[in-house]
């Protein structure tokens, strides 16, 4: 891993919300209410995929990623789970879990581009930060 040198792409900095560290990953809330939405950023310097990352790194990676859309559904008892590594806007490698509702305003369509981002209120904001925070700092390995 390549941590000492890692800086979180600005443009996820701008659109999300920290709630951990993992032992590769920032765990980043994506600021749009419309969805729960989280992102992990392996914490590896210049790394824009995922064959990019060491074998270890590719099997921390998924075992966080796992975990995570395990918590995501269990906490909000989703129909589907949408978990992407796009990075055609922000090249910095970073993994999408979407939690997906038959409800939702992009249904069955993707998330991206559809509709605008609808930020959470403050109160709202900090609900599910503090939700999230609770929940991602369970032991996952």
């Amino acid at each position: 891993m390549e941590q000492q040198d890692f800086k979180l792409d600005e443009r996820l900095g701008r659109d999300t919300v920290k709630l951990a560290d993992w032992p590769l990953s920032e765990v980043l809330l994506m600021n749009d209410s419309q969805y729960p939405w989280v992102i992990l950023v392996p914490r590896c310097a210049g790394v824009s995929e995922i064959y990019e990352l060491s074998e270890a790194d590719q099997q921390l990676l998924l075992r966080e990623s796992v975990f995570l859309g395990r918590l995501l559904m269990s906490v909000f008892s989703g129909d589907k789970l949408n978990v992407g590594a796009l990075g055609n806007v922000v090249n910095q490698l970073h993994l999408h879990h979407v939690v997906r509702f038959e409800s939702d305003i992009a249904w069955p369509g993707p998330v991206w581009g559809k509709h605008p981002v609808v930020q959470y209120s403050e109160e709202k904001l900090e609900e599910q930060v503090k939700l999230l925070r609770h929940v991602s700092e369970m032991r996952w390995d």
